[in-house]
This record gives C-alpha cells, structure tokens and sequence, in this order.
C-alpha cells in the first residue's frame, strides 16, 4: 500500500484567522473580511497557480478600504499556520521506516510555498511533493489526482488518499481510491492501521 496526503488540516494547522486576528480590533469586519474578500474562493485561485501580485491587483480596486488588510495576507502565510499536527509526522516516520512509499497532493501556492522544506523538515521525508499552484490544478479537479498517478507511478487500489475536505475524498473514492476523510488529525494514527499488512 501507499498513502497520498494532503498538508493543511493534516499536517498543518493553518487558517487565515491564526494571523488577522490579531489585525482587526472588530470580530465582524474580520469575518466579513476572510468570508467577502481574502476568501477560500480568491485563495484557491492562488493554490491554482494565479500569481499574488495579480490577485492583490485585481481584489484592492474591488475593496480599497482593505487594501493594507489586503496586502498583509501572502506576506503572512507562514503566520496563518498555527501549529503542525505532530501524531501526523510521527505516523509518517513510522511508515518511513516500515518503507511504505508516502506521497503530497496538496492544494498550496506555489509561491508560498516556497521555503517550506526547509522550514519544515520532516516534508523532506516525502517520497514526492504535487503541489497544486507549481501544476495550475486544485483538488477537487480529477486531473490533478491523474497527474498524481502519472507523476508517483500509483495504483488506485493500491493507494490510500488522505484529506480533511469530504469534496476532495468524494472525487478520489469516485476514481476508485482507498480514501481516509480525516476530519480529526488525532484520529490519523487508528485510521491508517486499518490500510497497514
């Protein structure tokens, strides 16, 4: 068997909230701001491989009066991640050392994500990183789940696919992929057992 991973909400604790919080003295202008302007649905567009520098461009006209908020939100990336789920890395070293083949399909900048190997070691543990924005495809798309085939030399019912998002697990378990909906990262551990010979 082999395990494909996203990285936020599995590896990661990362949420815009971590970082504007922090930045905003008004609870409602800071949900209105993460729900109406740097929202999941701008972001995306981003972990597709649309450059920051053209997605601040084309947001500030739309909402001038956030244009420093605006400004503050890839610069900050690193900030948004509030902790890494260390039961998840501890798994992965297990499964390194047991020579399972674990692989990255993550939805994620390419931009900002540059660095983080360094800053994160135990991502060098990989045995290949798909990063959503370097590629220009996000999940749920099910080319970027082929390419991931392609790219790693997977077999479907060889593999488990493990993601917090229940849309992206729908469209692996369609392809016909093992899958893991990981809502809780406590839970990785027990659930991974169940895939292991």
């Amino acid at each position: 068997m082999k395990f494909l991973f996203d990285l936020g909400g599995v590896f990661f604790d990362w949420n815009p909230h971590h970082f504007f919080k922090d930045i905003f003295s008004d609870s409602a202008d800071l949900e209105y701001f993460l729900s109406s302007v740097c929202n999941d649905e701008w972001n995306i567009k981003q972990d597709a491989g649309r450059i920051i520098k053209t997605a601040e461009e084309e947001l500030i006209p739309k909402f001038p009066q956030y244009e420093e908020q605006i400004k503050l939100y890839y610069p900050n990336h690193r900030k948004m991640i509030k902790k890494v789920f260390a039961e998840s890395i501890d798994v992965l070293h297990e499964l390194k050392e047991k020579n399972y083949s674990s692989y990255v399909l993550s939805n994620w900048s390419a931009e900002t994500f540059v660095g983080m190997t360094d800053d994160y070691p135990f991502l060098k543990l990989f045995d290949g990183l798909l990063i959503s924005g370097e590629v220009k495809l996000v999940k749920p798309s099910q080319r970027i789940y082929e390419l991931a085939l392609q790219r790693f030399n997977l077999e479907l019912k060889e593999t488990v696919f493990i993601d917090d998002k229940l849309e992206n697990v729908q469209v692996a378990k369609k392809l016909g992929f093992n899958i893991i909906h990981l809502s809780d990262p406590k839970d990785i551990r027990k659930k991974i057992k169940e895939f292991l010979v």
